[in-house]
């Protein structure tokens, strides 16, 4: 039975594409014969929005059928996993509740590891291949869980004039987190939302490339309004329009990240 691996995907800046890289990692995994399971960590749903519509998507918030009961209960996370339309992927569904997520951890016994003793039934089961976890644009002790159950992170960067900004905490705060949960590797940095026509994009390449000990995965991922509708219509670009540009750029970064993380 082979080990059930785990990615999030961080970044404590905003708008740096952590759902939509998620998402569609997930989704081509699956099209890689692989076994996901999404979990969206961010009260924003926006994971959970990339697979479902709107109503069914606050359906799950008002069920109680979400990531938040789970965490607040600390049940296992097998009570909680809903299927998605497409084959190989299920989720996990985020509450707007988890914005209240940092005073439910802040009393309990062991808190930077309550995400991790929750899936721990799901990986025992050997049923996914990858669990594959979305985190809020903020670094506090909800994101520190998610990194604590995590083998690998990945770290979305918008290629613009503010992307990087704040990136320097990101790391040193994931520096805090391999303090008590020395497992976590940075798997590398995915550039999102590109336009190779600005120097800044240049710019932000060179200043990635400049991270000690820290890997630029060589495919990007390009500004393509194929992923605006896609997102309109709850798909993953892959599915809502496979020939598009966008749909081979996240193909070919899943399959780089896939190389580094079967190792």
């Amino acid at each position: 039975m082979s080990k059930t691996k785990v990615i999030c995907f961080a970044n404590n800046k905003g708008g740096s594409g952590k759902s939509t890289t998620c998402s569609n990692v997930g989704y081509n995994l699956s099209q890689m014969g692989k076994r996901v399971l999404l979990i969206d960590g961010d009260m924003q749903l926006n994971l959970t929005l990339s697979f479902f519509p709107e109503d069914i998507a606050l359906g799950f918030v008002q069920s109680g059928n979400n990531l938040y009961t789970a965490i607040k209960e600390q049940k296992s996370l097998q009570e909680y996993i809903v299927h998605t339309p497409y084959d190989g992927v299920d989720i996990v569904p985020s509450s707007t509740l988890m914005s209240s997520i940092e005073y439910e951890l802040f009393t309990k016994w062991q808190r930077e590891f309550i995400l991790r003793k929750c899936l721990e039934p799901v990986k025992a089961t050997g049923v996914y291949d990858y669990v594959l976890i979305d985190s809020p644009p903020t670094l506090g002790g909800w994101v520190m869980n998610i990194m604590c159950a995590s083998d690998y992170l990945v770290v979305p960067v918008e290629a613009s004039p503010w992307g990087l900004f704040g990136l320097a905490n990101m790391f040193d705060f994931v520096g805090q987190v391999r303090q008590i949960a020395p497992n976590l590797n940075i798997l590398g940095i995915a550039i999102t939302k590109a336009d190779e026509r600005k120097n800044y994009f240049h710019q932000t390449v060179d200043a990635l490339r400049g991270y000690e000990n820290i890997k630029l995965l060589e495919n990007y991922i390009r500004i393509d309004s194929s992923i605006e509708w896609a997102q309109d219509n709850s798909k993953p670009v892959g599915a809502y329009k496979k020939s598009s540009r966008s749909a081979k750029e996240y193909y070919d970064l899943t399959k780089e990240i896939l190389e580094y993380a079967d190792r």
